[in-house]
């Protein structure tokens, strides 16, 4: 049996029921970004997106995309406060989410940020 035989259309029937899967469950699911926040950005793109699935699909990606950035600025902002001696240690220690930790988060993902010249 070659590569494009019946091998493979068994395995594109299984690689799409897991994407119904999504679909269905993204009917009852409610995204941190609201649905109107999702449209409006979409409809000021130039895409009308009539489905709530597919509104949720994209708000769903946006939160995942912006955790990233926060966990990544948070991990910058670890090996900041590791590199110097602070007295608080223990559990009770806090984060603050500056922008010296979310300039490199950012570029990371291909986003420059430069601070306004009365800022430095």
């Amino acid at each position: 049996m070659d590569e494009q035989g019946d091998g493979g259309d068994n395995a594109l029937k299984t690689l799409g029921a897991p994407l119904s899967d999504i679909t269905i469950q993204l009917e009852d699911y409610t995204p941190t970004i609201p649905d109107s926040v999702t449209a409006h950005y979409l409809n000021k793109a130039g895409i009308e997106a009539s489905d709530p699935r597919i509104l949720r699909l994209v708000s769903l990606a946006a939160q995942k995309f912006i955790s990233d950035i926060a966990n990544d600025a948070l991990q910058h902002c670890k090996m900041r406060a590791s590199g110097q001696s602070s007295k608080k240690q223990g559990k009770d220690k806090r984060f603050t989410l500056t922008m010296e930790d979310l300039i490199p988060a950012l570029s990371e993902y291909g986003i420059n940020v430069k601070k306004p010249p009365y800022y430095q």
